[in-house]
């Protein structure tokens, strides 16, 4: 039964809040990643021998770069304030979709293990995918060798955590529950939604993170917080980033 104390629109309002939300974030992020799909299925190089780049430089002066590069992630973020805003004004607190502090231990310990499950799946998967010609080459960074590069990096990795565990996850699974939606059917819409956005890295980043995202999205529903998904998002994304720029010409398996 729904807290009495919630003011919730009605429903075709919900429902519009949430096509506003993901029209202004990563709805927008699919449909934009589709016709980069097929702009790459329709180019006479494959897949393979195409890139595509996660984080790189924006300028060529270092100190603008590094404006235009913090400045790129907050603003990237404001769907999550757009998030949390309608959650308040619902009468719902982040603590409703587990976005607190209160558990840190568990969390974190929750969060690291789905990390090392997930991200070292995810990376068998897109290796595979590369080879059998179904993934562009992903390059998770090409910034230049300067002091602020790994903290732009890991703040880039904050940014994934946060934006995809709280707005896609958390907030349209909530949302979803309160307009009756059965929770397999939230869960699947969620994880398709997640992998599409993914679609210009090719087809096996589509099918890995939908997966991501139904195990994400049961696990969301057992434990009803998103923190451990937050944590381990980052962490995945994190190791990407900075372990490419370490690796990257080092090992022969790395694309």
């Amino acid at each position: 039964m729904e807290d009495i104390s919630l003011r919730l629109p009605p429903a075709r309002l919900l429902r519009w809040e949430i096509v506003a939300v993901f029209a202004l974030s990563l709805g927008a992020s699919a449909l934009n990643a589709l016709l980069d799909l097929i702009g790459s299925l329709l180019s006479k190089q494959s897949l393979g021998h195409q890139q595509a780049l996660l984080v790189g430089p924006l300028a060529v002066n270092p100190w603008l770069d590094l404006a235009l590069q913090v400045a790129g992630i907050a603003e990237a973020l404001t769907p999550v304030l757009l998030v949390l805003y309608l959650l308040a004004r619902s009468g719902e607190r982040t603590s409703d979709i587990g976005l607190d502090a209160s558990q840190p231990g568990t969390d974190a310990a929750r969060g690291a293990l789905l990390a090392a499950v997930i991200g070292g799946g995810g990376l068998l998967l897109y290796i595979a995918a590369f080879h059998l010609g179904l993934s562009l080459n992903v390059v998770p960074e090409s910034l230049p060798a300067v002091w602020w590069r790994v903290p732009v990096l890991l703040l880039s990795a904050a940014h994934d955590g946060l934006l995809e565990e709280v707005v896609v996850l958390a907030y349209l699974l909530r949302r979803l529950d309160q307009l009756g939606w059965a929770p397999w059917k939230a869960i699947l819409l969620s994880a398709v939604l997640r992998g599409s956005y993914h679609l210009y890295q090719g087809f096996g980043a589509f099918v890995g993170n939908a997966v991501m995202g139904i195990v994400f999205g049961i696990l969301y529903k057992r434990w009803g917080r998103c923190m451990p998904m937050v944590i381990a998002h980052t962490l995945i994304d994190a190791v990407a980033f900075v372990g490419y720029a370490a690796l990257h010409g080092k090992v022969s398996w790395l694309p």
